[in-house]
C-alpha cells in the first residue's frame, strides 16, 4: 500500500480549517504533517487538532524533509510568491484559487511543476463534483439538443470591510474570489478558445475592490456565455445550459455541503424532471485527485493558464468599459 502523502498547511485560514484540513486528514492518501504560521500560537493551536507539528515561518515549512506537499490557502496577492518557492523547494502545491493575478505568472509556474515533476493544483473543488460530470454525460448524449447557450451566477451575501477578500493589497474583490466559479464552469462545459466579448466590474457599498460584476463570452462555436459574480449579494450558486430542445439548471452548483444531494433539473422539451444525483464531498474528492496527480509523478492543472488569460481578458474587458 503506497504510504499516505505528507503534507504541510502554510497558514490557518478559514477555508483551511472548515473545509481543506478535515479532507486531508480523513483522505487515506493524505495526512498533515505541519502546520505553518507567522505566530506561533495559532500554528500551535491548529496544529494541535491534527496531531502535527507546529511551524513558525512559511520559509521553515519549505524546508522540512518530512513535508512532501505544501496547502497554500493564504490571501491572493500571496499565491504565486509561495507556491512558486514551494514548488523550487520540491513539493507538490496545492494553492487556493486564483494561482496568482496575472496570466503570465500561472503559465510560468505551471511549467516549472512540469519541468520539475511537481504536482500544481488550483483549489477550483466544485469541478471534482460528480454531479458536473452527470451534466457534462447528459449534454454529449443530447439530451436538450445542441448547447446554444451558458449562464452561471455565484454571489456571496457582504462580509465585513476587514475580510481580506475586500482588501485590493491582499488581492481581493469579486473577480478573483467568486468570479473565478463561473468562467471556470464555462470552461468545463465548452471547452478551451473562449473568447471575452465584454465585461464591467462594479465597486459598491464603499469597497475599495470590485464588489460585483459579470462577463459576456463566446465560445468557437458561437455558444454565447453570461456569467455574473459578486461579494455584495444575496446568496446564488447556480447555472443553466439552453439547448435546441430543452434546458438543464442546476441550484447550489459550486459550494454544496457534503451531505447535499444535488437535483438536476432537466426540461428536454416533455417536461420538466429531477435528477438526484449522490452527495459527495468535493473537498475531499479534490484531496484525493491532487494526491493521485503527485504519486503520478506531478501532472499540472492544464486549464490553471486559461483560467487566468479569462480572468486577465475580463478585467481588461472591464477596464476598457466593456
Amino acid at each position: 500500500m503506497t504510504r499516505p502523502l505528507r503534507v504541510g498547511v502554510m497558514g490557518c485560514a478559514d477555508i483551511a480549517r472548515r473545509r481543506m484540513l478535515p479532507a486531508i486528514a480523513r483522505a487515506p492518501q493524505t495526512e498533515i504533517v505541519a502546520v505553518a504560521s507567522r505566530q506561533a500560537g495559532r500554528a500551535r493551536k491548529l496544529a494541535d487538532v491534527y496531531g502535527c507539528r507546529a511551524v513558525q515561518g512559511y520559509e521553515a515549512l519549505l524546508t522540512d524533509e518530512g513535508v512532501e506537499a505544501v496547502y497554500v490557502p493564504l490571501p491572493a496577492a500571496l499565491h504565486a510568491e509561495w507556491a512558486e518557492a514551494a514548488l523550487l523547494a520540491g513539493k507538490h502545491v496545492l494553492v487556493e484559487k486564483p494561482v496568482s493575478l496575472r496570466r503570465e505568472t500561472t503559465s510560468r509556474l505551471v511549467e516549472l511543476a512540469a519541468s520539475r515533476g511537481l504536482a500544481l493544483m488550483e483549489n477550483v473543488m466544485f469541478v471534482h463534483h460528480g454531479l458536473h460530470a452527470v451534466v457534462r454525460k447528459l449534454l454529449a448524449e443530447g439530451a436538450i439538443g445542441e448547447l446554444r447557450a451558458f449562464e452561471a451566477h455565484f454571489m456571496v451575501p457582504r462580509r465585513a470591510m476587514d475580510d481580506i477578500r475586500l482588501r485590493p493589497e491582499l488581492g481581493g474583490g469579486a473577480l478573483w474570489d467568486t468570479g473565478v466559479y463561473p468562467l471556470r464552469a464555462a470552461r468545463y462545459f465548452l471547452g478551451p478558445g473562449l473568447r471575452v466579448a465584454g465585461a464591467c466590474l462594479v465597486r459598491g457599498g464603499g469597497h475599495r475592490v470590485d464588489s460585483a460584476g459579470s462577463a459576456l463570452l463566446v465560445a468557437p462555436d458561437g455558444t454565447g456565455v453570461h456569467a455574473s459574480f459578486g461579494l455584495d449579494h444575496a446568496y446564488r450558486s447556480a447555472y443553466t445550459l439552453w439547448g435546441t430542445g430543452g434546458s438543464i439548471a442546476v441550484d447550489r452548483a459550486f459550494t454544496p455541503p457534503a451531505s447535499h444531494r444535488p437535483i438536476i433539473r432537466l426540461d428536454d422539451g416533455s417536461g420538466v424532471r429531477g435528477l438526484a444525483v449522490p452527495a459527495e464531498d468535493q473537498a475531499y474528492n479534490t484531496v484525493m485527485a491532487f494526491a493521485a496527480a503527485a504519486r503520478a509523478g506531478g501532472t499540472p492543472d492544464a486549464v490553471c493558464p486559461e483560467q487566468a488569460r479569462l480572468l486577465d481578458d475580463v478585467r481588461a474587458a472591464a477596464t476598457r468599459g466593456g
